[in-house]
Order: structure tokens, then sequence, then C-alpha cells
């Protein structure tokens, strides 16, 4: 099993952090051996910090504090508003509409929670969560989505071991067998 090592984490705001950000998203899209061209996945790369641009989203960056790999960049996660669901007509006679879901919840989506392999294990995957959790509710959000598929089993037993349930499907994906989470914050 390995050793506990002393890490920290950030927000990724300055030039080297936000490129220790784009070479861990692409680390993970490569892990995930999977094709994110309906996610834009390229535009969020070349744009960010984009939708996890402070005042509504973050980057935060997990960076080993000692040894010979102190400094590393090791994981991270990212925090972005999510819109309301579209709007639909409430009565077509009136042209009113309303957003579905419940009026002024503020929902924020987790995407993008990654390790490098060495890195996993240590307890750095728990704290990037409930780091992420905490700034969401420093943020003024009332509820936390985030999908994952089924064969992440370590991270779905740590989405849920801090309060994540599996829910309804929230947004359309061609990824068979996605599993959609949220979280209530208080």
């Amino acid at each position: 099993m390995p050793s506990k090592a002393p890490f920290t984490i950030r927000h990724a705001t300055s030039p080297p952090d936000i490129s220790s950000i784009r070479t861990l998203f692409t680390s993970y899209v490569s892990w995930l051996a999977l094709d994110l061209t309906f996610q834009n996945f390229a535009h969020e790369l070349a744009s960010l910090p984009g939708l996890y641009a402070p005042p509504t989203g973050c980057l935060l960056l997990a960076v080993l504090e000692s040894g010979e790999t102190a400094g590393e960049a090791v994981g991270c996660v990212a925090l972005r508003p999510l819109p309301p669901k579209p709007l639909r007509a409430s009565n077509p006679a009136s042209g009113q509409e309303e957003r579905e879901g419940e009026k002024g919840k503020r929902t924020c989506e987790v995407k993008r929670l990654f390790l490098t392999p060495a890195s996993r294990g240590l307890g750095i995957g728990r704290a990037l969560v409930e780091a992420v959790v905490a700034e969401a509710g420093k943020l003024g959000y009332e509820e936390m989505k985030l999908d994952t598929l089924p064969r992440m089993v370590g991270a779905r037993k740590l989405y849920e071991s801090v309060g994540f349930v599996e829910t309804e499907m929230y947004y359309e994906t061609p990824l068979e067998g996605t599993v959609f989470y949220k979280k209530e914050l208080e």
C-alpha cells in the first residue's frame, strides 16, 4: 500500500498552473480512451479556464510538496455552473415559459477529476472532491451534479462516500451506461 504523500490543493489561476491543468486534462482523456468531441473538449482545453473561471467556477490542482517530485501537479478537478434545463412552454396559449426543475436552484457541475496513476491511493482524490464540494458551497451553489462511467468503480465509491447519490440523466450523452450523480448542499 502506498504511503501518504504530503500535498497541497490550490486554485489553478497562474499560467503555469493552467498549463498543468491542460496537461492533466489531456492525460485524463487519454486514460479514458474515449472521444469527447461531443463535449467540445478541444475548445474547452484551448480556452482554459473558460467556463471554470471565477467567480462561478474553479480549477483545483493537487501538487506534491516534498521529495524528488516536489512541485509536481498530480491531480485536478474542475467546477462550472450548470445552466438550468431548457425552457419549456408552461402555457402555450400565453407564450409564457418556465424553466424545468426547481426554480432558483443554483446548480454546478463537477468535471475532470483525475489523478496521475502514481498518485492514486494517497488520499489526494478524496481531498480534491472534498475541496470542490467546499468551493461549491462558498460560491453559493445549492446542488452539484456530475457524470461518470460504470467502470470507474473507485471514483463512484468516492463520490458516494461524500454524499453524492445517483440521479436521472441531466444531459444527452452518446456514452452508453453513463452514471449521473447529484449532491444537495446545505
